[in-house]
């Protein structure tokens, strides 16, 4: 099948987005630059809209992975070594549980459940499901879930059992329930995002027959390029950003 450039055009744009996100934060919080917008609801909403297009073209993407259980484990790996790095190179800024763990994660578990969700091959409820279910779960890292009707608070022993630094029980935050005293500068729980990821997983399946249409055929190559290489353009971004901030400090 071609390849659906608009794809590679919309995750390379994320790209694009999500360093310039970074380099914020370091400016803020390395440099010290006064950035109060940073921290508004405009600012939330712009970190929001990367990682949900980001893990929804993850989820959509799977069905394109010619060996999607090594390339989960490739990314959950990539995770691993973000968190190792950061530990031991600037433990201040530490990413545990970050978005290559949790989208490592969400693709190991698809490509084990992939073959019953293929063989039910209803994709129009299997999206909405899903969709609802990461709606619910939203807010499941600060104990509670909604139902927009009915906010159904969960049990406090499932966010206090990880000790005053929030890492004992850390399975709990890594599911969701996130341990009181945890921190991690980028958290992506298994819940809601699995749902988010099921859900462009699904999604794939209701577009599939319009992806002759020229609208999925969209090809920036300067972002295309960026959508190709999402992961190793991921692994070397903050490096480099935080290299370059580093200058900003000692120059200012």
């Amino acid at each position: 099948m071609k390849r659906l450039e608009t794809i590679d055009t919309i995750r390379g744009l994320t790209m694009i987005s999500m360093i310039l996100f970074h380099f914020c934060w370091d400016l803020k919080y390395i440099d010290g630059f006064k950035m109060d917008w940073y921290v508004s609801d405009g600012a939330y909403i712009w970190q929001q809209s990367i990682c949900w297009t980001f893990i929804l073209i993850s989820g959509f993407c799977l069905h394109f992975a010619k060996k999607p259980l090594r390339n989960g484990l490739l990314v959950f790996g990539c995770g691993f070594l973000v968190t190792v790095v950061t530990m031991l190179v600037i433990p201040e800024a530490l990413v545990m549980f970050g978005v290559l763990t949790c989208i490592g994660s969400c693709m190991i578990i698809m490509t084990l459940l992939r073959g019953i969700f293929d063989k039910m091959a209803k994709p129009l409820w299997e999206f909405l499901t899903t969709v609802v279910l990461f709606a619910v779960t939203k807010s499941i890292n600060y104990g509670y879930l909604n139902f927009g009707f009915y906010v159904l608070k969960l049990p406090r022993f499932l966010y206090t059992q990880g000790g005053p630094d929030g890492m004992s029980h850390s399975e709990l935050t890594y599911l969701g329930f996130m341990q009181d005293g945890f921190f991690s500068t980028d958290y992506f729980s298994l819940m809601p995002w699995l749902f988010l990821f099921m859900a462009g997983y699904f999604l794939h399946g209701l577009l599939e027959n319009t992806f002759a249409h020229k609208a999925f055929h969209v090809k920036l190559p300067f972002l295309s390029w960026f959508g190709r290489h999402s992961l190793i353009v991921y692994m070397l971004h903050q490096p480099v950003l935080y290299f370059i901030s580093m200058l900003v400090f000692y120059m200012k």
